[in-house]
């Protein structure tokens, strides 16, 4: 009898928390990496990927999360601010694409006009809620330093067909972006280059453009640890900065935080 007192005694002392899984937030444009750097790290841990916009206002609201990586700087910022999370690291980098379908027959040098195209559907993720929809409305602003009204009309234009709170998922296992452009929904559609890698994986008729570098916008990804994170929380931010870890992220096209 006294053997299973100290047995449960044990299972309920605070040691037991050291086996509990890191529970990672990241944006959705991570998810292939991340699973894999959660793999390779050898830390217990759990995923939850989503717009990063989404993700901070559930840690705000209070939502269990022990690391926080977001596809910009300004959310982790803002709880860092709050006194929510640890200081912010800039882990690695990313860049604005076009996933174009061949309705589209966009190039480098005719973006800027078949985004413009009233018969041409351009499509982005949702600002403020998603970061990559922050970036194409910064894309959109040098738009009209370049041609007069042009960040009105792109603005205006622009279906915002992800990352919001109401957007409707894509089928299971398949990228919201191809999804778009598959179904006819999308002509053009401003995401990641990393995330019109893996949709062009699945569409292969569509074309991957590169932004022409008036308009091209990068994306700084920051990376906190929330206050009172489960231990190993530290340990799997610091693989996930580390030289392996960096390999891994490359590995999904990501580029490097130096």
């Amino acid at each position: 009898m006294r053997a299973l007192l100290a047995v449960a005694l044990a299972l309920m002392s605070p040691g037991l928390k050291a086996q509990e899984p890191v529970r990672l937030f990241a944006a959705g444009s991570l998810r292939a990496a991340m699973t894999e750097l959660m793999q390779a790290s050898g830390v217990p841990s759990t995923g939850t990927f989503g717009p990063s916009g989404l993700l901070r206002e559930r840690i705000e609201k209070g939502e269990g999360a022990d690391i926080f990586a977001s596809a910009d700087m300004g959310h982790p910022q803002k709880l860092a601010a709050a006194g929510r999370a640890g200081p912010v690291t800039l882990f690695t980098r990313n860049r604005l694409c076009a996933l174009a379908s061949p309705k589209a027959q966009a190039t480098t040098e005719n973006l800027l006009q078949k985004m413009l195209d009233p018969a041409v559907k351009l499509a982005t993720s949702t600002p403020k809620a998603d970061p990559s929809g922050d970036y194409a409305w910064q894309l959109f602003d040098k738009a009209g330093k370049l041609r007069p009204g042009a960040t009105a009309a792109l603005q205006g234009k622009a279906l915002k067909l992800s990352g919001g709170p109401d957007s409707p998922p894509p089928p299971k296992g398949r990228s919201v972006y191809g999804y778009h452009i598959e179904q006819g929904n999308a002509d053009l559609y401003l995401c990641y280059c990393t995330a019109a890698l893996e949709a062009k994986s699945e569409v292969p008729s569509a074309q991957i453009v590169r932004i022409p570098e008036a308009l091209a916008v990068g994306a700084d990804y920051g990376l906190v640890v929330v206050q009172g994170a489960r231990p190993g929380a530290e340990r799997l931010a610091a693989y996930i900065v580390s030289a392996p870890g960096q390999a891994v992220l490359s590995k999904y096209g990501f580029a490097s935080r130096e």
